[in-house]
């Protein structure tokens, strides 16, 4: 990985993040090579063959993210997909084997429980402990593989990266970190340890809800070969454009992050002083049960806010009556969205549970909307 911006700051990385080197007349960043095959006379031999193997826009936008992920180290690479999934699916099951034994977080993504179905159906043991109190070194003993998300979805909890990573290593497990929620300018896992850095690119890294992405970031070697030769086999690749559309994004990611970021502690604020809200978590704030750890091992807390309210019904007037945010699915957005995460069915959460990701409005006409939106929908 060749990582020209090292030196610079994250908002310069991230506008310079992969782009290639400068030719006179051409674009700065060039459009989405459609291809399914490229010209191959003779021997076998160049970067590009076949589509489902390498594309030139994947390349610059794999660059992009390994230069953020783990600026300065050349040792890196990345892997795109077509979703979040996608990249997830591709370390799971090229790293386990029948026999093996990987631990999950019992409160992560609400997919997970689908992908522990598959994996004990192929013969991998699977073990959950949650992610507060880095609850998962009590069952890591034997493991292949530890998944770790951090900060949670939805419930916002942290654990020691560095600890667990180091624990695991000793019993030589190997680490992949979910790191969806932070962005790579919130958090790098690498630098703390993990063999894997694995994100949904749909949520805030690309940042504007019409893009389905998926990464893995690790450095060279026979773990990231696997996963190479996974997305091969499985096909799991990410389209041209919209590998193009996720690298454009990318460019404004640092000013995204600090707005949404800034916004969402200021929303958190407000929220706690609201007698009907129970269980707030961000990160961010100072009395939050993952601040102090978080604080260590994290540059930005994320857009994500959690919150209860005391009812399903409650919780369906208060989405109702929001005019700035909508009620959607995904998170990360510049336009906030906000759902009651139990009409999925696949989070431990009460029924008036809200994930609420915060956008880049005006962080005044937000909380207004918010607050108004609480009044109305008081019984």
């Amino acid at each position: 990985m060749s990582d020209r911006t090292a030196d610079n700051g994250e908002g310069t990385r991230a506008v310079r993040a992969g782009l290639p080197e400068a030719v006179k007349n051409e674009p700065t960043l060039p459009g989405p090579s459609f291809a399914a095959h490229f010209h191959l006379p003779g021997e076998v031999e160049g970067p590009y063959t076949y589509g489902r193997d390498t594309n030139p826009t994947w390349s610059l936008l794999e660059s992009a993210i390994a230069e953020l992920e783990a600026p300065g180290q050349h040792d890196v690479e990345t892997l795109v997909f077509a979703s979040g999934m996608g990249a997830i699916s591709a370390v799971l099951f090229s790293q386990l084997r029948a026999g093996d034994t990987v631990v999950l977080p019992a409160d992560g993504y609400q997919v997970l429980p689908l992908v522990r179905a598959q994996l004990e159906a192929y013969g991998i043991e699977v073990r959950t402990a949650p992610t507060g109190g880095d609850a998962q070194l009590d069952v890591l003993d034997g493991a292949k593989l530890l998944w770790i998300e951090s900060p949670s979805n939805p419930g916002l909890d942290v654990c020691d990266i560095r600890r667990l990573v180091e624990a695991a290593h000793a019993r030589g497990t190997l680490v992949a970190v979910d790191n969806t929620l932070a962005t790579p300018l919130g958090q790098r896992p690498l630098e703390l340890g993990a063999d894997f850095s694995v994100a949904s690119g749909t949520k805030q890294l690309t940042g504007h809800g019409d893009v389905l992405l998926g990464y893995v970031t690790g450095r060279e070697g026979e773990a990231m070969t696997a996963v190479r030769r996974w997305r091969k086999i499985g096909g799991a690749i990410a389209g041209p454009m919209e590998a193009w559309l996720a690298h454009r994004s990318i460019a404004t990611l640092q000013m995204r992050v600090d707005r949404q970021n800034a916004s969402a502690l200021v929303l958190a604020q407000a929220l706690g002083e609201r007698p009907e809200i129970t269980g707030l978590r961000y990160p961010g704030l100072p009395d939050d049960p993952s601040h102090k750890i978080a604080s260590q091992q994290m540059r930005r807390y994320g857009c994500v806010v959690s919150f209860t309210l005391p009812t399903r019904a409650r919780a369906d007037r208060f989405l109702d009556a929001l005019r700035l945010v909508d009620d959607a699915t995904s998170f990360g957005g510049v336009r906030s969205t906000a759902e009651r995460r139990r009409r999925w069915g696949g989070d431990d959460v009460p029924e008036g549970f809200i994930r609420f990701s915060v956008g880049a409005e005006d962080p005044e006409d937000l909380v207004a909307d918010v607050l108004r939106a609480l009044d109305e929908s008081a019984d």
